[in-house]
């Protein structure tokens, strides 16, 4: 999927981020990276999906992401990443950009200058979600479209008939 990048993230302000960010953002297609962050054991695997990419993904896929395919927490609950780590949920600023972690997703939104550029989902919802639009885009006929295909086969001959 993309580019794959890894980045190892500093608190509270890394210059490598802001670079990652800004070539997502350039690049116009999803990045996946890994964050190392500091204080943490293990590296949270993401892929940067620019705003764009992710409303045409989201506007084709027929559903959201499926809550039961988030990992269960320690208490054993289904709630998502979101319920891991609500501290997570205070911005984080990276040069010009402002990371926003939301606590019912779990997704982190990256704004610049005040607008949404990309967000970070976990790679498995990222995959499900670009299958899911590239799967109901390819099934789908515009008005037109349809409307001459009816007429096409209103005019071919019935199996009987050959």
């Amino acid at each position: 999927m993309g580019i794959e990048i890894d980045v190892v993230v500093g608190h509270p302000v890394n210059d490598e981020v802001e670079r990652v960010l800004g070539l997502a953002e350039a690049v116009g297609e999803p990045v996946t990276v890994t964050f190392l962050w500091e204080g943490r054991e293990e590296a949270e695997r993401a892929v940067l999906v620019p705003a764009a990419t992710l409303a045409l993904w989201e506007h084709w896929a027929p559903t959201a992401y499926p809550k039961t395919a988030y990992p269960k927490n320690d208490a054993g609950d289904d709630n998502g990443p979101a319920a891991e780590d609500p501290d997570l949920a205070h911005p984080a600023e990276f040069g010009a950009f402002t990371l926003f972690r939301r606590r019912a997703t779990g997704r982190t939104a990256v704004a610049r200058n005040g607008v949404v550029v990309a967000e970070l989902l976990d790679s498995d919802e990222a995959h499900w979600l670009q299958e899911k639009a590239r799967n109901v885009r390819q099934g789908f006929m515009d008005p037109k479209q349809k409307a001459a295909f009816e007429e096409f086969l209103a005019r071919q001959a019935s199996v009987d008939d050959q």
